[in-house]
């Protein structure tokens, strides 16, 4: 199967739809239909569903599945919405998504942060080493740092391309990298989508021809090509950022025993590596059985989150 394929098989054809949808019933259309996560009964006066939202990122994808597989053995019931950015942000503003665990501080996302985030609850940050980049193959000798693409338009077809249009990789990029390093006048950022960049990427690397993307670290991407991040003297691409899970209104009160798991959660950059490794390309169509894999290779690390909350959760079989 091609990757192209397998990103369609991951974020389902359907997903510009379900944003479409997620983002009216967070206006509130559809007479008042969406989601259901109020309160009813149970732990904390909450119900047993989470709905979370995920994004097309690797790493996004990746925690996702596992805390989906995680609670799904704690007895609730775990939907997973694919949503584009902003839609993500007014659903959790809107509580018609739960949590959403890939939440990019203080640059990338501190626009919607800004205008949701006394709407939404801040769990905390799960790794503080994410990045933002201009990145092309490691074959490029002669392009090492940003300021090398002036006048080298022509090499690149006049382009950089991006991801999603709504992505604060894009706006970061357009507003801030591309007018620092005087780029503006010859390069065109394509903005695309997440999938499609990989793809152009792929091909590039296959034919051995000029490309420069907007990439961010971690990516799954790094472990499979020969890859080379520009250096960026003047920090227009911002410093290293935290990925933070938020929540709903009310999600901590609703589930104290979620939230704290959720508070306390941490991934390392090589947990990180070898969990989308396992996920994503390990498990391709079945993410949520490769988050058991990994739990499964992985027996101590629930332990260390969830503390004697871990006691019977066994991925082994």
């Amino acid at each position: 199967m091609s990757d192209r394929k397998r990103s369609t098989k991951l974020f389902g054809l359907g997903a510009a739809a379900l944003s479409l949808t997620l983002l009216a019933s967070a206006c509130g259309g559809g007479g008042g239909e969406g989601v259901s996560t109020g309160p009813e009964e149970g732990e904390g006066g909450g119900d047993k569903e989470i709905t979370i939202g995920l994004i097309p990122w690797e790493e996004d994808i990746a925690v996702s599945h596992l805390w989906k597989a995680v609670l799904e053995e704690k007895g609730y019931e775990v939907t997973l919405e694919n949503v584009d950015v902003a839609p993500v942000f007014q659903g959790t503003a809107d509580g018609d998504i739960d949590l959403f665990m890939d939440t990019w501080l203080p640059n990338t996302h501190g626009d919607y942060m800004d205008k949701y985030g006394d709407q939404v609850e801040d769990l905390g940050a799960w790794n503080e080493n994410a990045s933002l980049t201009l990145t092309v193959p490691s074959y490029m000798e002669d392009i090492n740092s940003i300021e090398d693409l002036q006048g080298e338009a022509d090499t690149f077809g006049g382009e950089i391309i991006g991801i999603e249009s709504g992505s604060g990789l894009v706006q970061t990029t357009e507003e801030e990298a591309m007018p620092t390093y005087g780029l503006e006048e010859d390069y065109k950022l394509v903005k695309s989508s997440t999938p499609a960049m990989l793809e152009e990427l792929r091909t590039a690397i296959e034919d051995e021809e000029p490309i420069v993307v907007t990439l961010w670290r971690p990516h799954l991407i790094y472990a499979e090509q020969d890859l080379k991040d520009l250096e960026d003297p003047e920090g227009a691409m911002g410093d290293a950022e935290s990925m933070n899970v938020i929540a709903r209104d009310g999600f901590s009160s609703d589930h104290p025993d979620v939230s704290k798991w959720l508070s306390d959660f941490q991934l390392s950059d090589d947990q990180i590596g070898s969990l989308e490794q396992t996920i994503i390309a390990d498990h391709e169509g079945e993410e949520t059985e490769g988050a058991k894999a990994w739990l499964a290779d992985n027996p101590d690390y629930l332990n260390e989150v969830m503390g004697d909350d871990a006691e019977g959760l066994d991925f082994s079989s």
